[in-house]
């Protein structure tokens, strides 16, 4: 079992490796035309800049090995170190049908699967409590004749749809239509195994700190989507992470998101278009206003793309109250959208190799948490990062 030294010194380290760097991987190449860390390692820059979108695309599916000047591969090397987490014991069997119950997706259903497998082995019943449950799936994976469960969901579609897999499976489970932020989720702790895969920002952030409050006495969590929070700068959760110099921004929280190993071809081919159209615009918008700064513009909906880029354009023009010039050639600045895609996608290399040190951090301040109010943590994977890139795990047992 990992003790608490053994935590702090963890978190000290992959500490210490982000504050010295912050100045590669707090910018982002989106807004920046030229980015700060260039004019200290203008050979690496001018490398990335010459290199095409598909360098950058199959670099981005093997980061550390990409063969770039220094210092990337000394930055990857200790980023490696820093933010390994060990593979989490198999503590029971994976169970199960290997094909997905009707209505559960295919990589879900193996990431249910491989996060029961890491709970540990117990005798007698147990009251499993599915945190954002959705359906239900990972709840009634872990069910056992004997046991009780209770989902708990804020959507009451879901509830439903739960309630009625649930019975047509012959579970007996408790969907409650229920916002896991107020005060009465947690009072539903007590007694419970909560477990969560996959709730997003302060939803597994509640729970562990509810969990702690209540003294639980275990839990199971898989993180995801740190940058949705409600907070614009990151508060730490334990004493340790409260002396870091680092200070978050919910900007910051969204580096560990900014990858799309699950994504489609599909799905990739409409994230390079509207990339490479936004970027253009952003040329676009400097010379209208005669200002070379980024100036943030909607999420829009991917029905823009369907469009002519020239529409696409005057579109975010009007949004923006920028007056186009009829002489505009659309042509040529689609073109610069694209060729800055390729020197972005490729710069973004640096910022993505500190990718995982920050969710190491993120996944250390709770893992303390947990530990410093006596519980034994493990920290680790549970399953492959093709089948999830959120693919870390904390299991918490409370010492009596």
């Amino acid at each position: 079992m990992v003790t608490l030294t053994d935590l702090v010194d963890r978190f000290r380290s992959v500490d210490a490796f982000l504050v010295q760097h912050q100045a590669l991987w707090r910018p982002r190449p989106f807004t920046h035309r030229v980015l700060p860390w260039e004019a200290s390692h203008p050979a690496l820059a001018s490398w990335l800049r010459e290199r095409t979108l598909e360098q950058a695309e199959a670099a981005h599916r093997e980061p550390t090995s990409l063969a770039a000047p220094e210092p990337f591969p000394t930055l990857a090397r200790q980023a490696r170190e820093v933010s390994l987490l060990p593979e989490l014991p198999v503590a029971r069997p994976i169970g199960g049908n290997e094909e997905p119950p009707a209505g559960v997706p295919g990589r879900k259903w193996q990431q249910v699967r491989a996060f029961g497998a890491h709970l540990p082995h117990h005798d007698g019943s147990r009251h499993w409590l599915d945190w954002c449950a959705g359906k239900g799936h990972l709840g009634r994976h872990l069910w056992q004749e004997g046991d009780e469960l209770t989902c708990l969901e804020w959507d009451p579609a879901l509830c439903a749809a739960g309630e009625g897999l649930s019975v047509a499976q012959g579970i007996s489970a408790d969907h409650r239509c229920q916002d896991v932020m107020a005060d009465s989720a947690s009072e539903l702790l007590t007694g419970t195994w909560p477990v969560a895969l996959h709730a997003c920002g302060d939803l597994h952030v509640r729970l562990i700190e509810a969990a702690v409050a209540r003294r639980v006495d275990a839990l199971a969590v898989a993180p995801c989507c740190y940058n949705r929070t409600q907070d614009e700068r990151y508060h730490p959760r334990s004493q340790t992470a409260t002396h870091s110099p680092l200070k978050l921004s919910r900007d910051d929280l969204g580096l560990p998101l900014s990858e799309t190993v699950t994504a489609g071809a599909r799905e990739c081919r409409q994230r390079d278009q509207s990339m490479a159209w936004r970027l253009a615009f952003d040329h676009l918008q400097r010379q209208l206003r005669q200002q070379d700064s980024y100036l943030p513009t909607p999420s829009l909906p991917v029905a823009w793309l369907k469009q002519p880029f020239a529409r696409y354009c005057e579109h975010l023009a009007q949004l923006k109250d920028l007056a186009l010039s009829e002489s505009q050639d659309w042509q040529r600045l689609e073109a610069i959208g694209w060729r800055r895609l390729a020197e972005v996608r490729n710069l973004e290399l640096v910022r993505g190799l500190f990718r995982r040190p920050l969710e190491t951090w993120l996944l250390l301040d709770r893992a303390l948490l947990l530990a410093e109010n006596g519980y034994d943590v493990l920290l680790g994977t549970f399953c492959p990062a093709h089948l999830t890139p959120r693919n870390a795990m904390l299991v918490a047992q409370r010492t009596r």
